[in-house]
């Protein structure tokens, strides 16, 4: 039996990193708002309820599938390096590391994708879905176990900046489960994006218009212009220019169906899509005789994650700038060839090289989690899948405004030759990565969750308890996991731990002692670890029945009627 209920509701449902985000996005559709709008109002409040792992000013990639329309979309938000970022910087001042503070900073994206979501697929304004984020950061909120664990693991970081320590350690200490946290300097900033859209409608304007003032305060006005200035006044790049050029696209999402189930992704500019290759990868393996969980099961999943990561490692980064060869990576071809490589006696002792793509050309960790997510799916059948996120540890807090311009940076390379190597307007290769899936004739699923470069590989396990292991959605999510570590992280230094599998009581008990025999260097976690990534899903069955998830890892909550 699941450690949390299933919760089921036949109108609504929203599942979110956080219980008081959940409730703002239930409330926005009890007041008539569809899914984008509570997805919305959702996403802000996590950038206020779990702000040391969602910045109000981070990153905000989405998938959206509005039920008129029937199509599937992406929102990226995710911001590029500034003008003036120089990747000879980091290799000539820093040795080709991009050191904690204003130089991985990023155009800040998620204000822009959720006003963006709001303006092409939503129905409110602004200040109608950001008033919960506002309330919750002016009046405060008790601090979560996990709030309390991350500040406590990088209370060093914090006091890098007394801007920072000021909000997160205050009284010098980091804040204990149970404390009020108050962030009256984000409150002021956001309530200035309302007030700015408040003020355009009082003179006419249409909610259009108005969505476009809540974003000019942030982009173009005086938040720009703190921001602008703090980073002038101490070494950074962005600039006002950079602030002002910056879109989110909205862009076509990769798509891989795996018997009979379409499961879509961002594009390569995030690891959404490695998703879909440890899919491909599985695809031709009975992963059903194998056994759930089994030493063979956990065996040969593993090292089909170690080979997808290899060709992230190898190919992943913005396609503005490079090739990303998506359709080999995902064809049946190649992703029999790789399956043959997988020794079922044997892991690999680190991770392997690349997949040799050329031949399937058409014939023409730290253990950082940082990351929230909220999936929503309204009753007339709109869905939203979508991962904010960004830190509050790696870079200076602009001081009076309460938030870090997306420190997103970190998960760029600092050295030539790397596929996400740094260059100026260029996204870094993110880890968010939303997903949705869809079996037509029986459901849609919206999932995702926090975990750094273990949300794949928990997205993975979840998707497989539910659709060959017939798993609930809950039960899902709560089911002993395993993770590698057997790649270069995303994050900077970008460690690499060869070898190294994490499993989960009282799963390790069971087979670690097997999968130590075939070679993994396994290493043991408790029942439900934090460092196991988090999931969050819904599934709306056809009849219309919807079912949630939400990961008791985290402090994730699902509420439906």
């Amino acid at each position: 039996m699941p450690l949390q209920p299933m919760v089921t509701g036949r109108r609504f449902m929203v599942s979110a990193g956080h219980w008081l985000a959940t409730e703002a996005g239930h409330a926005v559709l009890m007041a008539g708002g569809n899914a984008v709008d509570a997805a919305v109002a959702a996403g802000i409040a996590l950038g206020v309820v779990h702000c040391d792992q969602v910045q109000c000013s981070g990153v905000a990639p989405m998938i959206i599938r509005m039920a008129d329309m029937g199509e599937v979309v992406t929102i990226s938000g995710l911001g590029w390096w500034p003008r003036a970022a120089r990747l000879e910087h980091f290799e000539r001042e820093h040795g080709g590391a991009i050191p904690l503070g204003v130089l991985r900073t990023v155009v800040p994206a998620a204000p822009d994708a959720w006003i963006l979501a709001l303006s092409r697929f939503g129905t409110m304004a602004f200040a109608d879905v950001a008033h919960f984020a506002i309330r919750h950061a002016r009046e405060g909120f008790t601090v979560h176990p996990v709030m309390a664990h991350y500040i406590a693991q990088f209370a060093e970081q914090y006091r890098l900046w007394p801007q920072n320590a000021a909000i997160f350690l205050p009284g010098g200490q980091p804040p204990r489960e149970g404390d009020l946290f108050v962030q009256a300097d984000l409150a002021r900033s956001l309530q200035f994006m309302a007030d700015e859209e408040r003020a355009a409608v009082a003179r006419g304007a249409d909610r259009p218009a108005g969505l476009a003032a809540a974003r000019d305060a942030f982009y173009r006005g005086d938040l720009a212009a703190a921001m602008a200035r703090f980073h002038a006044e101490n070494g950074g790049w962005l600039t006002r220019e950079d602030l002002a050029g910056y879109r989110s696209g909205i862009e076509a999402p990769v798509r891989r169906d795996v018997h009979g189930t379409a499961v879509y992704s961002c594009g390569p500019w995030c690891q959404g899509p490695v998703l879909l290759q440890f899919l491909a990868l599985l695809e031709g393996i009975d992963l059903a005789a194998l056994g759930h969980n089994s030493a063979d099961y956990v065996h040969v999943v593993a090292e089909a994650m170690k080979l997808g990561f290899a060709d992230r490692d190898r190919w992943y980064g913005d396609p503005r700038f490079v090739d990303v060869p998506m359709g080999v990576l995902l064809s049946d071809g190649y992703n029999a060839a790789q399956r043959r490589r997988i020794d079922p006696a044997r892991a690999a002792p680190a991770m392997p090289e690349a997949g040799e793509v050329a031949a399937w050309q058409p014939a023409d960790p730290a253990l950082a989690g940082d990351t929230s997510y909220v999936c929503v799916v309204d009753a007339a059948g709109n869905v939203v899948s979508a991962t904010p996120s960004d830190t509050s540890y790696e870079s200076p807090v602009v001081p009076g405004l309460g938030f870090v311009p997306s420190s997103r940076g970190s998960q760029s390379w600092g050295r030539g030759g790397h596929a996400a190597c740094v260059a100026p307007g260029k996204r870094p290769r993110r880890t968010p990565n939303p997903a949705l899936a869809i079996r037509p004739g029986e459901f849609v699923m919206p999932f995702g969750g926090p975990g750094g470069d273990l949300q794949p590989q928990a997205m993975l396990q979840a998707f497989l308890n539910r659709t060959v292991f017939g798993m609930s959605v809950q039960e899902a999510v709560e089911a002993p996991r395993f993770v590698t570590h057997s790649f270069p992280g995303s994050f900077e230094p970008h460690p690499y731990h060869p070898g190294r599998l994490d499993v989960e009581e009282p799963l390790v008990a069971g087979v670690g002692a097997a999968l130590a025999a075939k070679g993994h260097a396994v290493q043991p976690r408790p029942h439900l670890s934090i460092n196991t990534a988090g999931v969050m899903a819904i599934e709306r069955r056809e009849d219309g029945l919807l079912k949630g998830g939400a990961d008791p890892r985290r402090a994730a909550r699902v509420m439906a009627w």
